[in-house]
């Protein structure tokens, strides 16, 4: 639906016209989807696998309601690579860092820091990327 800046007499009227510009804007504006940032959800997985998993779902759901777009590549990539062979777990953690480059943040989940965990916080620090530690209860805390 257009717009007419005349109204149904012919007559040049800019107030309604303005007015309901000002609404379709509006409505357009509300429509469109808010900024959400991507944050890089670091947490254990190796050792207690099902709990961690557990957690680390819990985790991205917390980010989520925080308004963020959460990234877990360690709940994705075990679903096709074995975290028990050594040559596919350091590519599915070179694949991670890849990742965590796109993101704007990245936040840490739990009091033990894993040696995989590890790698990722240095690269983090390395790259001057914000660095966000939450203990096991989701509260923020300084750091670990």
């Amino acid at each position: 639906m257009s717009i007419n800046k005349f109204n149904p007499e012919g007559y040049y009227d800019p107030t309604p016209y303005e007015a309901l510009s000002n609404v379709t804007r509006e409505e357009k504006a509300a429509s469109k989807p808010a900024f959400k940032p991507l944050v890089y959800i670091c947490s254990p997985f190796s050792g207690n696998t099902e709990g961690n998993i557990k957690r680390a779902q819990d985790f991205c759901r917390f980010a989520l309601e925080k308004g963020n777009i959460p990234l877990a590549p360690h709940l994705m990539f075990p679903q096709f690579m074995n975290d028990n062979n050594e040559k596919e777990r350091d590519l599915a953690i070179f694949m991670d860092i890849i990742l965590m480059g796109k993101c704007q943040e990245v936040w840490v989940l739990g009091d033990v820091i894993s040696k995989g965990m590890s790698i990722e916080i240095e690269k983090a620090k390395k790259r001057r990327q914000p660095i966000r530690y939450f203990n096991k209860e989701f509260e923020e805390v300084n750091s670990l």
